[in-house]
């Protein structure tokens, strides 16, 4: 029996006012649990419950008041000033009548939109250069929803939210993006096994074209091929024609990933010659399949070439002639 619309709302307030764990409320605020218990010792933001064993019970209200912690901290409040300003804000919203509102009133420090909670968490901690905490965040995201989802979910539309945030605001938050991007690039690697995959079978070869220094979606397709043990070769940046062409005649590759941000990098002839690369035994050569990947082989096509629309399409793409799947 289905519920009627105002049991499940009465459902949905009560499920919105339970506390909250040290551990959930710091993956929701992209912080460490020992921030959270630093910031009480210091300055006396503690929780208003504690369960039997004194296991920490945070409240909506403790939870909106470090929220305003948070985002004054990451404004360059100090944590002192950042407490006692929070504590009032806090205090002078709660003897206001409540407004009904579907979305939360916390300002969030970057614009994230209609985003995964976990964006949140990380844009917090990465507006703090709160590395520790950005890396634990990238962990635990890649640990429950593996790289493809994280990738598609998580990193890249916060890496959008602080390229607009920096577009809008001069030089500022460079620093932030340039953490976050180093921080995703050591998670990615992280999760990337180092066996390389099916040691037997030809690999697929990943590499920036050359002039392209944009490396993190392929990075992630690396990864992602990873976590299904489909063999395959970095190299990264910027590999010169020559370089890229002396590597897939050694290795006899069962595909080759080039990778172009813009079309100004983008060189179809580049991705033609490589498609007619051949080698073996007269009578049974073979030709490695060319992925073009990333938005500037837009309106490129040629034979022998393929150009997947996401991450999962790769993927599919190229597992598949391995006999696994993303999905």
């Amino acid at each position: 029996m289905s519920e009627l619309p105002a049991d499940r709302d009465a459902a949905n307030r009560s499920a919105a006012e339970l506390p909250l764990t040290t551990g959930a409320l710091a993956r929701r605020l992209g912080v460490a649990p020992t921030t959270l218990r630093s910031w009480e010792r210091r300055y006396g933001i503690g929780p208003a419950v504690r369960a039997e064993g004194r296991h920490r019970r945070w409240t909506p209200r403790d939870v909106a008041l470090l929220e305003e912690m948070c985002r004054l901290t990451s404004s360059g409040v100090p944590p002192a000033e950042a407490a006692h300003a929070a504590g009032q804000a806090v205090g002078a919203h709660a003897q206001r009548p409540a407004r009904t509102s579907g979305r939360s009133r916390a300002a969030g420090p970057l614009p994230l939109g209609d985003v995964r909670q976990e964006c949140r968490g990380l844009a917090r901690a990465a507006v703090r250069l709160d590395a520790p905490a950005v890396e634990r965040q990238l962990a635990d995201a890649v640990d429950r929803y593996g790289v493809v989802v994280s990738w598609q979910e998580v990193m890249v539309p916060t890496l959008h939210a602080v390229g607009r945030k920096w577009a809008s605001s001069g030089d500022r938050y460079v620093e932030v993006e340039h953490l976050l991007s180093w921080q995703v690039s050591t998670a990615l690697r992280r999760h990337t096994p180092a066996s390389g995959g099916q040691t037997n079978a030809p690999p697929v070869v990943l590499a920036c074209v050359p002039g392209e220094q944009h490396t993190l979606p392929i990075e992630a397709l690396n990864a992602a091929l990873g976590e299904l043990a489909v063999p395959t070769r970095m190299f990264g940046a910027a590999v010169p024609a020559e370089a890229l062409t002396a590597a897939v005649r050694r290795l006899g590759p069962a595909a080759v990933v080039l990778w172009a941000q813009a079309r100004s990098t983008a060189s179809p002839p580049l991705a033609r010659h490589l498609a007619d690369l051949s080698w073996g035994l007269r009578g049974a050569r073979r030709h490695p399949s060319v992925v073009l990947a990333g938005p500037g082989w837009s309106g490129t096509s040629a034979r022998g070439v393929v150009r997947p629309a996401t991450l999962t399409d790769a993927v599919d793409l190229l597992a598949g002639a391995y006999g696994t799947s993303v999905t």
